[in-house]
Formats: C-alpha cells, sequence, structure tokens
C-alpha cells in the first residue's frame, strides 16, 4: 500500500505560480512512476504529468507543457509539480497518483493509488 498526501493548492490570479506537492508514505520502494491529474466540474481526470521514480524521466500533457513542472525528492519520498504562467482553464481538483506499472501512464487506469487532492483556483 502507499499513501499519498498532496498538499499547495490554493488561489491564484492568472499568470501567476503554485507548487504542489505530494508526500508518499508507505511501500514506496516499488513505485515505478508518480503523477499528477486534474478534474475540472463536470470533465473527466486528465493527465497532466508524470515521473519515473527511479529514472526522473518526465513527460507532460500537451497543455502543460512548458509551463508546468514535475519534480521529485527520492529522499523525503515527495513529488512536486511547479506551475507557473497559470491560466484560468488550469482551475481544478489536482490528485497525486502511484503507479507499480511501467505502462499505461498517461491514463488514469494506470495508477494504483491516488492522494485526496488538492483545490487549485486560478482567477481571471
Amino acid at each position: 500500500q502507499v499513501q499519498l498526501v498532496e498538499s499547495g493548492g490554493g488561489l491564484v490570479q492568472a499568470g501567476g505560480s503554485l507548487r504542489l506537492s505530494c508526500a508518499a508514505s508507505g511501500r514506496t520502494f516499488s513505485t515505478y512512476a508518480m503523477g499528477w491529474f486534474r478534474q475540472a466540474p463536470g470533465k473527466e481526470r486528465e493527465f497532466v504529468a508524470h515521473i519515473r521514480w527511479n529514472s526522473g524521466i518526465t513527460y507532460y500533457a500537451d497543455s502543460v507543457k512548458g509551463r508546468y513542472t514535475i519534480s521529485r525528492d527520492n529522499a523525503e519520498n515527495t513529488v512536486y509539480l511547479q506551475m507557473n504562467s497559470l491560466k484560468p482553464e488550469d482551475t481544478a481538483v489536482y490528485y497525486c497518483a502511484a503507479t507499480y506499472r511501467s505502462t499505461g501512464l498517461i491514463g488514469a487506469r494506470g495508477y494504483d493509488y491516488w492522494g485526496q487532492g488538492t483545490q487549485v483556483t486560478v482567477s481571471s
């Protein structure tokens, strides 16, 4: 089992920045990758970014590429999402997820564990 706790959400004006954190505990040594997803009201949960835990290789959705950066601190078992140049359409609940699998990393079904989510609201 892996437990995930997100933090860092909040209200920010368009063009601003936020950094989300996701602290992992439990059976983290087997984690292959961690990802961030988001879900806006009335919409499906969508992939944002993932990072392969050992190699640090990252991948981003086109909608956030160049504005968001995912990183991890192996010693602290924490993954971060730095979000810059935020837009109102980035408003959503952001979820952290972890998986033992090496495939399907851009789909929610590819992840085994989820955090409770943190709200990000970007005002225009």
